[in-house]
């Protein structure tokens, strides 16, 4: 990657000029910060009391440690390849089939950026409104989504930066507010609290291992600037780990404590928290959290483009899709639909990048070259029929165990396991044929 004075990231999908800008804090920097973020707050808030705390918190340390086993894989074919998440799966599904993985993952992306700016602007107006009394939830939405536009336009070094002030305001904001608890009410009374709700553990382990499996499509395009293998795979599952902790274990905090005390369950978490007296440091956190996370998903969506588009320049997609970012997080009801979103996404990435890692680390590593992925891409096979059908069959299981007859261990790790199963078997038996004939 060139060393350019524009303000412009100059971002490519090239192997050749990949910096390899993080080491092992770095890396732990930008998975604890990108984690660190509302919408893991309020997956936190599902899990108690509709588990005890004790229950929950076990919960979320094994779905997350295991949860993000994928993502470090996929990371990890970044870092020793030097290519982006969407580049890599041409490896896999073909030149074309590619394609479609490339646009379901830009179209998701510019939906997580809906809903994170729109969640930073209701953090930034309590922010704002508690120490001016001036509230515009619309004028501050649209201001974090440019701040968002403007970090992510400087490219990966921007991003990187973002990260590690991200992640020690995260940290030392998630500390305000946890000793602002313990002061104010009876926090260990939380670990006493039994079981109410309607969501078994099976469901929300499945929840804990959906959040970890949406930032999947992220992994190569980040990890591939890993110094070493070592700090792509510690950092990655360190900082995530540790970053789902501590904001799952906010909002299940929050929450058991809300209706341990008699005030009313919500979803906008600074709401919940002022009537505690100490809505401020929690918008604060949310604001930051919800930037730094927001400007991956802009940054990656704008990869996925360029792995379609090859040609395109690195700022002109960026700043197009933070433009469509911005003015989708003034859709009305959006936040609403924020759960079935997760399994969603769950649905269509979880059986790809199954296929994916197979594929890399079991089958056939040689062919995910530079050469043949980008330099050759107009030789690769249009389609991999294997792995095409292999995919939906797992998206069809997907679908029928989340809506239809869901399961009562959640369908994303059987999804996973299943789907791989059968396409390195699938494999296997057509080199055994081929080898037949030969």
């Amino acid at each position: 990657m060139s060393h350019s004075t524009s303000p412009f990231g100059q971002d490519t999908l090239s192997a050749d000029h990949v910096e390899r800008s993080l080491g092992m804090p770095g890396t732990f920097a930008l998975w604890l910060g990108a984690n660190v973020v509302v919408t893991t707050i309020l997956t936190g808030m599902l899990l108690a009391p509709n588990l005890t705390f004790q229950h929950a918190m076990l919960l979320v340390l094994l779905g997350s440690a295991i949860g993000i086993i994928p993502l470090v894989l996929i990371g990890l074919m970044g870092q020793q390849t030097g290519m982006t998440t969407m580049v890599l799966a041409r490896g896999t599904f073909g030149r074309w089939g590619a394609v479609f993985p490339a646009w379901v993952n830009l179209l998701a992306l510019i939906a997580w950026s809906w809903i994170q700016a729109l969640l930073a602007g209701m953090s930034l107006d309590h922010a704002v409104s508690t120490l001016t009394g001036y509230s515009n939830v619309a004028l501050f939405t649209v201001i974090c989504e440019g701040l968002v536009v403007l970090i992510a336009l400087r490219g990966h070094l921007g991003i990187e930066k973002a990260e590690k002030l991200a992640a020690v305001l995260m940290l030392l904001l998630s500390g305000v507010v946890v000793f602002a608890l313990a002061r104010n009410y009876d926090l260990p009374s939380i670990t006493e609290m039994e079981a109410t709700g309607v969501l078994g553990a099976g469901v929300i382990f499945d929840i804990i291992i959906a959040t970890a499996f949406s930032w999947i499509p992220l992994a190569a395009d980040y990890n591939r600037h890993c110094r070493s293998p070592r700090a792509a795979v510690i950092g990655t599952w360190g900082g995530y780990v540790a970053a789902t902790l501590i904001a799952m274990g906010l909002g299940a905090t929050v929450s058991t404590l809300s209706v341990s005390i008699g005030f009313p369950q919500t979803y906008d978490p600074t709401q919940l928290l002022s009537s505690f007296g100490f809505g401020l440091p929690a918008a604060l956190v949310i604001f930051f959290s919800v930037l730094t996370t927001n400007v991956m998903c802009v940054y990656s969506a704008t990869l996925s483009f360029m792995s379609v588009r090859p040609s395109s320049t690195f700022w002109k997609p960026a700043l197009i899709i933070g433009i469509v970012s911005v003015i989708g997080s003034l859709i009305p009801g959006i936040l609403d639909q924020f759960q079935t979103f997760l399994l969603i996404i769950g649905s269509v990435f979880i059986p790809a990048f199954s296929l994916m890692i197979v594929d890399y680390f079991l089958i056939d590593r040689d062919q995910y070259t530079a050469r043949q992925l980008i330099d050759q891409a107009d030789r690769l096979p249009a389609i991999n029929p294997q792995a095409l059908g292999c995919y939906i069959i797992g998206a069809v299981l997907a679908y029928y165990w989340n809506w239809v007859a869901p399961l009562s261990v959640g369908a994303s790790l059987p999804v996973f396991v299943l789907t791989g199963t059968l396409y390195y078997v699938t494999r296997q038996v057509t080199q055994l044929q081929q080898k037949a004939k030969a």
